[in-house]
C-alpha cells in the first residue's frame, strides 16, 4: 500500500535568513572570503542599527561596522551553530561597540541621513518606525532602546533578546512594554 503524507510548511523568513547567515559563516570560516559579502548584505541594517542606538553617533557607528565584519571574517571558525548567527554577530558589535564608547566618551544626535541609511537597508521599515526609533535613542534608557532596536530593526524575537542580554524572557518582555508605552506617549505629546 501506497502513503502519501500531506504536511502544511510555514514559511519562516527569519529563520531562512538566519540559515543563510549561517551557511556564509561556514563558507567564511572556510576560507570563502567572498562570503562576507553576502552576510554584510544579509545583516548591514540591523546591525548598524544596533551600534548606533548603542554609540548615538553616526561616524562612530560606521567604524564599528566595518571592524564588526573584519571580526566576523577573522572568527568566523569560531562560531558554533545555535540557530542564532545573530545574536553572536551582536555581541561582536556590541563589544566593539563599547569599547569605542570608553575610548570616546561622547554621544551626537543622529543625522536625518544616518536614518535614511537604515531604512533603505530594511524593506520593512516605516517612516513610522523611523520616528519610533529616533524617539528610543534619545528618549528611553539605553537598554530599553538596545531592546526595541534589536526587536524593531533586527527583527528578533523577544526570547532571542532574552538570550543575547542574559536576562529573564519577562524581564525583556516587560521592558519592551514598558518602553513601547513610553514611546506612545512622547509620540501623543509631540
Amino acid at each position: 500500500m501506497f502513503f502519501i503524507c500531506m504536511t502544511e510548511t510555514f514559511h519562516d523568513p527569519e529563520e531562512d535568513k538566519s540559515v543563510l547567515i549561517e551557511r556564509c559563516l561556514r563558507r567564511i570560516a572556510r576560507g570563502h572570503k567572498d562570503a562576507i559579502g553576502d552576510i554584510y548584505e544579509l545583516t548591514k541594517a540591523a546591525v548598524y542599527g544596533y551600534i548606533l542606538s548603542i554609540l548615538k553617533n553616526a561616524e562612530d557607528a560606521e567604524d564599528i561596522l566595518q571592524e564588526t565584519y573584519i571580526k566576523i571574517c577573522l572568527n568566523a571558525d569560531a562560531y558554533h551553530s545555535q540557530g542564532k548567527p545573530m545574536a553572536w554577530i551582536f555581541t561582536i558589535a556590541r563589544n566593539l561597540a563599547l569599547m569605542k564608547m570608553r575610548q570616546k566618551k561622547r554621544i551626537t544626535d543622529i543625522p536625518e541621513y544616518e536614518w535614511e541609511q537604515i531604512a533603505d537597508g530594511n524593506s520593512e521599515f516605516q517612516s513610522e518606525d523611523k520616528i519610533v526609533l529616533q524617539a528610543a535613542l534619545t528618549k528611553i534608557s539605553e537598554e530599553e532602546s538596545q531592546i526595541v532596536m534589536m526587536h524593531a530593526v533586527a527583527g528578533m524575537k523577544h526570547r532571542e533578546i532574552a538570550q543575547y542580554m542574559e536576562m529573564p524572557l519577562a524581564t525583556v518582555l516587560s521592558k519592551y512594554s514598558r518602553a513601547i508605552k513610553k514611546l506612545q506617549k512622547i509620540l501623543e505629546d509631540e
